[in-house]
């Protein structure tokens, strides 16, 4: 299994016989407005342009899967690129309705903790809470994903969320052998960070039996944790040797 990182939360899994496109950012730099004026400064979103080399991943793309509906995940372009090659989509039950209304090919639908057969294996939708407080029912309805094909690693798409009692339960009970984290702790204007603080990105690095990926960084106004940060707080904890922080246009494989 190969992991490519395209942007933000946009990777594509490459596995013998698939290539999963996950939450499809894929418009122009500065084509989003700012999710943050007064915290942090008011640019454009994304912050970086996709990587050069993204254009030849995409074109092998099999199937996407899209975790919650707010613009950094998919957006405009995202869309228009899964309308055009009409390909199949997977996605919580509760976005169903939104993306068949946006055109998409809506081919598998999720409820929380429900295993369902996928691509000869299985999948099963985790939930995620996106921030910390109040802020999370403003952020609405976010779905993980655990994966597991025949004869690949296992992966954990953890989303936009905290640490849970419900990511505790996959990286414990279901063991993925990848478990992505997004590391930016995004904060809005308002409220309490939307993505893990520092502790606990160091406490799912800690758990995780496999592999970490670190993704969600450097691509948006509201997330302030550097990819250098984050490298010397895994390093300080003994993390670092677990864990990938993949620059935009880079991949990493699982062997």
């Amino acid at each position: 299994m190969k992991i490519h990182h395209l942007r933000n939360a946009t990777l594509v899994i490459e596995t013998e016989e698939h290539v999963i496109l996950v939450d499809p950012m894929l418009g122009k730099r500065k084509t989003i407005a700012p999710f943050t004026i007064f915290r942090y400064k008011p640019k454009r979103n994304p912050l970086v342009a996709l990587p050069k080399n993204s254009r030849e991943i995409l074109s092998r793309v099999t199937h996407c899967l899209i975790t919650h509906l707010h613009p950094d995940h998919i957006d405009k372009a995202g869309e228009v690129f899964l309308r055009r090659k009409s390909i199949p989509v997977i996605c919580s039950a509760k976005d169903e309705k939104s993306l068949s209304l946006r055109g998409l090919n809506i081919m598998q639908t999720l409820n929380y903790w429900e295993p369902q057969p996928f691509l000869g294996g299985r999948i099963i939708g985790i939930p995620a809470l996106h921030g910390y407080g109040f802020i999370a029912k403003l952020m609405g309805n976010v779905m993980g994903f655990y994966v597991e094909l025949t004869n690949e690693k296992s992966i954990y798409i953890s989303s936009d969320t905290i640490f849970t009692d419900d990511v505790q339960k996959v990286l414990i009970e279901l063991k993925p052998d990848i478990a992505t984290v997004a590391c930016g702790t995004a904060r809005l204007d308002i409220g309490q960070p939307l993505l893990m603080r520092m502790n606990d990105i160091l406490k799912f690095a800690t758990l995780a039996p496999g592999k970490v990926f670190a993704n969600h960084l450097e691509a948006l106004n509201h997330c302030p944790t550097t990819r250098e940060e984050l490298r010397r707080a895994l390093t300080e904890n003994n993390l670092l040797y677990k864990t990938a922080i993949p620059s935009d246009g880079t991949s990493v494989e699982y062997l």
